[in-house]
């Protein structure tokens, strides 16, 4: 399991991140249902996912095994290219993919969950940031 392709883990962390986006969305209940999606890409979108492994590789969050994990994941040579942003954004939110999927697949419900929050409250303040420039 520790040698799965790193394609195949971002595959499944993708899915995985969705789903736990989407919950996380319709739990906080504060976004009107036209809304969801459209939030929901802010949190999902490449450059959003690239941001978060930047952030976590400057403050030393990842063990060994898991900054292993996002290389492999950063490396990893997929057959299509991304057309709307640049291929370092797609390469990292591929390596947090797969960090995502390799925690999954190895039950990892832990340490899975705590990245998960990290992710979330990460985007939370990136927002927050944004709109705070938009108002100054």
């Amino acid at each position: 399991m520790k040698q799965l392709n790193s394609l195949a883990l971002a595959y499944i962390g993708d899915a995985v991140y969705e789903v736990h986006v989407r919950h996380h969305l319709i739990e906080s209940g504060s976004i009107r249902p036209n809304d969801l999606h459209q939030k929901a890409v802010s949190y999902v979108s490449a450059t959003a996912q690239a941001a978060i492994i930047h952030d976590w590789l400057d403050k030393e969050i990842l063990s060994e095994e898991e900054a292993g994990v996002v290389r492999r994941g950063r490396n990893a040579k997929s057959h299509s290219t991304p057309k709307n942003m640049p291929i370092h954004a797609y390469r990292y939110a591929t390596a947090f993919e797969a960090l995502i999927g390799y925690h999954f697949l190895m039950k990892n419900e832990t340490r899975l969950t705590e990245l998960l929050e990290l992710s979330l409250q990460f985007i939370v303040n990136m927002t927050t940031d944004e709109e705070g420039k938009d108002n100054e």
